[in-house]
């Protein structure tokens, strides 16, 4: 039983090896962001007191080449290359984990260089939009500072996003102290990091919507319409004209971005990409439907036509460089994406008829698509390329996740791109219910998802036979008869062996083997598996809500005080908890009520970024040239 005197003092100061970097990097990284911090408010000042120009100048040219002004241009030309460069590292950080496991912290692994001066420059970018403006409002809707210093809305939000996923590093070295190495992706403050990184694109959207209506400056054609050559020509009242050459450049630009929010998106489903998802196969398809409709939907809305198929090629290709760079060219392992293509299909046919022009019903129906036909499309996908496709006993649990997600969040998508459309908002209380749907909804699938059975009294006897060694490492084969023999049924999501944090030059540190059925709760390898130096080898089993594993080989570890589990010709052992072999380095010795008070706070920190962004959205429309909105709403620019 846990000490419930222990403070997180405590535990921070006797943390283990495995427990997290030690305090000194810790320290070291807030100083870091301390002296930037510094330096942008030195910054700032020595700007807005025009004691240097160079700042100005370098936007004005940014603002010339991108037809934008430049508190847009500029920090959005460095949000392009600072967010390709997080990604970069998150991958890679990633792939090494997987490969190798844990680091010692921060500043040991080199992927963490990536990330970080990404994060760092995330946040600068966003600030740079705030410091830009001199002599001008930028825009209707920006955010008073000082009497005579606005701030455009996006900039905030941009510089908020980078914030919190910032935070999020250091938070997490102490995290790992406290709790121990949760060694996924879904860990509360790796989902700040990735969630800040990946919500920022909202923010981009919302920064460039306001450099269109400061370039407009007053009342103009829908972008989607006039902008886009290959939209309809309709006019509706919105904002930025465009013509000619720089018309397709900026159209190609703003589907570019819609590319990049694909991406973002879909950083929640990297240990799925991996083929080492620790949680229920069910949230695969509900994770690419919430990303698919909200981004594709909100593409061709607010782009035009063939903004989703660009978006998803856009976000493939530079998935597909990432994966090059990190697998055969880095050696780690390699990962794998969804592709999206099949969903953007049915948005883009979706998109060829009337419904455009009524953006909410648009929503919700394209959204009903991607729940459904898209799903089935993207498993076409999945089956061909991933390590684990969708088994058909888990289509009737995965459409009642996908099919109300789809609804919600396309809904959503459809009231984000009717705030930038200049049309205005829905009455308040459409658009806090479509809101607070869509948290519930996800919310509730997330919940499902988490649901697992370990089953009671099952275990697992194996028989291995040692094949030829490869990487200088043991290898065997396996055959493991599980017990109560009808406890998986003929169709589940997984019975598999994964190998995984061992390297080796060939190997890269994963292997995983789905194994082939030869009778009643009896499965044999298709290939060999590592059994020795610092791998860690299991059975995995997944079948509906039934979740368990058992240990093949687990290397010692001294920095957690964990003792070796031989990989013997045979044995007998029990399935357990998988969590406890996925996350060995977790440690349970702490209060009960802290792990989950420590993850309520960081949820409530996301919901509150959520919240800024819808805050966001809904001051730009209400506060924009030409919204139907009604005066004594406008004021309170309330979500």
């Amino acid at each position: 039983m846990n000490d419930v005197g222990v403070t997180s003092s405590n535990l921070i100061a006797a943390a283990p090896q495995g427990g997290g970097a030690a305090l000194d990097q810790v320290i070291g990284m807030s100083a870091a962001a301390g002296v930037i911090s510094l330096f942008l408010l030195y910054l700032a000042v020595m700007h807005r007191t025009r004691r240097i120009t160079w700042l100005q100048r370098l936007a004005d040219y940014a603002g010339e080449k991108t037809n934008r002004p430049g508190w847009v241009a500029l920090p959005m030309v460095m949000f392009i290359s600072t967010i390709l460069t997080a990604f970069f590292g998150f991958i890679w950080d990633v792939s090494l984990h997987i490969g190798r496991g844990r680091d010692e912290g921060p500043l040991a692994n080199p992927a963490h260089y990536f990330i970080l001066v990404g994060l760092f420059f995330l946040f600068i970018a966003g600030c740079l939009a705030i410091i830009l403006p001199m002599d001008e409002k930028p825009g209707p809707s920006a955010v008073k500072i000082t009497r005579t210093w606005y701030a455009p809305t996006g900039g905030l939000l941009i510089a908020g996003s980078g914030l919190y996923a910032l935070i999020g590093f250091p938070l997490d070295d102490i995290w790992h102290r406290i709790f121990g190495q949760d060694v996924t992706l879904w860990g509360p403050t790796h989902l700040m990091l990735i969630g800040g990184a990946g919500l920022s694109l909202v923010g981009v959207l919302l920064l460039e919507h306001e450099g269109r209506v400061a370039m407009a400056g007053n009342v103009a054609t829908d972008p989607a319409s006039a902008g886009d050559p290959t939209g309809d020509t309709e006019a509706r009242p919105a904002v930025g004209v465009e013509s000619g050459r720089r018309a397709i450049i900026t159209w190609f630009m703003r589907a570019s971005a819609f590319g990049g929010l694909v991406i973002g998106l879909s950083v929640f489903q990297i240990e799925y990409d991996f083929g080492v998802e620790q949680f229920r196969l069910v949230f695969q398809p509900l994770l690419i439907t919430a990303a698919g409709a909200f981004a594709l939907i909100a593409a061709v809305l607010m782009v035009g036509r063939g903004a989703a198929l660009f978006a998803v090629v856009f976000a493939a290709a530079v998935r597909w460089i990432t994966a090059l760079l990190v697998g055969p060219v880095l050696g780690e392992p390699h990962s794998t994406f969804a592709l999206y293509l099949g969903m953007a299909v049915v948005v883009e046919v979706l998109g060829l008829t009337a419904l455009t022009k009524r953006r909410l019903l648009f929503g919700a129906v394209a959204g009903l698509a991607v729940g459904t036909v898209g799903v089935y499309l993207e498993s076409l996908w999945v089956e061909a390329m991933y390590l684990y496709p969708w088994p058909t006993s888990m289509w009737l649990e995965a459409l009642a996740t996908t099919i109300p997600t789809g609804v919600l969040v396309g809904l959503t998508a459809g009231l984000f791109a009717q705030a930038l459309s200049g049309d205005g908002l829905p009455r308040p209380a459409i658009r806090r219910s479509i809101v607070l749907g869509m948290v519930v909804v996800c919310s509730a699938s997330v919940a499902n998802g988490l649901m697992i059975d370990v089953p009671q009294n099952a275990q697992v006897t194996a028989q291995l036979t040692d094949a030829p060694r490869e990487d200088g490492f043991r290898m065997v084969n396996a055959t493991v008869q599980i017990s109560p023999s009808d406890l998986i049924s003929d169709d589940p999501e997984w019975v598999s062996l994964l190998a995984w944090q061992g390297a080796g030059d060939t190997l890269r540190g994963l292997v995983v083997d789905n194994l082939e059925r030869t009778g009643p709760g009896e499965y044999r390898s298709t290939r060999p598996m590592p059994a020795d130096g610092t791998w860690k080898t299991f059975l995995r089993v997944q079948d509906g809500r039934t979740m368990a594993g058992a240990p093949i080989f687990m290397a010692a570890d001294e920095g957690i005080g964990a003792e070796e589990v031989p990989a013997l010709a045979e044995f007998t052992r029990p399935l357990e908890y998988e969590t406890k072999l996925l996350q060995r380095e977790r440690s349970f010795d702490h209060p009960a009520w802290l792990f989950t008070a420590a993850s309520l706070v960081v949820l409530a920190c996301s919901l509150a970024l959520l919240w800024s962004l819808a805050w966001g959205a809904a001051r730009i429309s209400l506060r924009s040239p030409g919204n139907t909105a009604s005066t004594d709403e406008r004021p309170r620019t309330r979500v």
